[in-house]
């Protein structure tokens, strides 16, 4: 389970680390900025294009997620106390710090980066003032509890912010050199937010919104020094995309699969009890190959949990996970260069491990499950696109008992690398 979570958090790593490859250009002088032909853009495209749209197109969508995946905290924790209950490092201490530390000895070795000493030493120092400020005055206000109960200082995660915030000023001055520097940087940054999460320390929310401040705060950090020091101590310049950049026929992807489970079925547990589901989390992975613009070949992994009610009695502490594995051909309808229509036809198994609901055995089984559904993709450019999705999974039974498959509708976001 550790493994799988460090996996699909990476995809979010590479994700936002795509935009420093196509953002970003080396200048040997200061050229006037190429701005994008207003007329050319639709009303959309045009504020895709905008400084304040290129400042917060990940993090608002880290912070606003976190915001609505708040009360359902105690599930996702559920997962990680079912998997990894005694985990304990003392390494996100150190890893929050290790992106500066890179850049700082990038800087002093010579390698040329973004910003003059002067210049990215500003950057940093507003970046700086203004993850502090908001991460200590939102803890101070919200007094959420940590899930160990430790103080009342849980939201949002400040481990995680300093990581993001790092990651974002290293790969800003020389994540132009190569993307993987970028993606290296971020790879620290939500390890350091997996581990605050798998020392017990932090919700999943916590942790979601920390990243999204620290990448806004970086970003508008930046954006003030850039107000400050105009040309002066820049060495790299933005370098906007237009429609004409985005390839429609790019399907390909690999993504981070996160939802809400909403199921719809019931069963009999045995000719007294009657076991209904109620909503669970579901967070994965989810991948395909296009051969051309419209059909290609995917699948999807991914660790739920469901909630469950017996003979009408919600148990809010009692729920029962489920690991499942799909593959299929998946199919995109462009609508315009940046939107399309998704859907899949997917197939494959579903795996219980042993609970008891009632004192009654369940789980401890597997066997076949299928799916589809329908998504809304929106291309940011051309490394990386998000969506939105609706999927409709059967499934088969919890218990050996049981004849009944599982109705389960999945309502949820992905952020994709487009290959």
């Amino acid at each position: 389970m550790g493994k799988f979570i460090i996996a699909f958090f990476l995809i979010i790593s590479i994700n936002i680390s795509a935009q420093t490859d196509s953002s970003s250009t080396v200048v040997d002088s200061l050229l006037p900025m190429t701005e994008t032909p207003v007329e050319k853009l639709n009303t959309i495209d045009r504020f895709t294009h905008s400084k304040l749209f290129r400042s917060t197109y990940i993090s608002v969508p880290l912070i606003v997620g976190g915001l609505i995946e708040k009360h359902q905290d105690t599930k996702f924790r559920k997962l990680r106390n079912d998997f990894m209950p005694k985990f304990h490092r003392t390494l996100d201490n150190y890893t929050q710090f290790a992106p500066a530390a890179m850049m700082v000895g990038m800087k002093a070795a010579g390698v040329k980066s973004r910003s003059s000493w002067g210049r990215m030493l500003l950057s940093d120092a507003l970046s700086t003032a203004l993850m502090t400020a908001t991460v200590q005055g939102l803890k101070r206000s919200t007094n959420v509890v940590r899930p160990d109960g430790s103080d009342n200082h849980s939201f949002p995660s400040g481990h995680t912010a300093t990581a993001f915030m790092t990651a974002t000023m290293l790969s800003k001055e020389y994540g132009y050199k190569s993307p993987w520097i970028s993606v290296g940087a971020y790879s620290v940054a939500t390890a350091t937010g997996l581990m605050r999460m798998a020392n017990n320390k932090h919700w999943l929310s916590d942790v979601m919104v920390g990243a999204g401040i620290g990448i806004m705060a970086t970003e508008f950090g930046y954006w003030l020094a850039d107000l400050v020091c105009k040309d002066k101590g820049l060495n790299i310049r933005e370098k906007a995309n237009t429609n004409d950049d985005i390839d429609s026929g790019r399907n390909s992807f690999l993504s981070l699969y996160m939802g809400f489970n909403l199921p719809l079925s019931k069963y009999d547990l045995d000719e007294k009890n009657v076991f209904q589901t109620s909503t669970g989390t579901t967070i994965g992975l989810e991948g395909a190959w296009f051969a051309n613009r419209f059909i290609g070949v995917g699948g999807r992994a991914s660790f739920s949990n469901l909630q469950y009610i017996v003979n009408k009695t919600d148990a809010p502490d009692k729920t029962f996970n489920y690991f499942s594995t799909m593959v299929g051909p998946y199919f995109s309808l462009p609508v315009t260069k940046r939107f399309s229509i998704g859907s899949k036809l997917i197939g494959g198994g579903v795996w219980y491990p042993k609970t008891t609901i009632n004192g009654i055995p369940v789980g401890n089984n597997h066997g076949f499950s299928c799916g589809s559904g329908l998504s809304l993709k929106y291309a940011v450019h051309n490394s990386l696109a998000g969506s939105i999705f609706l999927d409709y999974n059967i499934q088969a039974p919890a218990s050996h008992g049981s004849r009944e498959y599982m109705h389960v509708m999945t309502l949820g976001a992905k952020v994709e690398l487009r290959l």
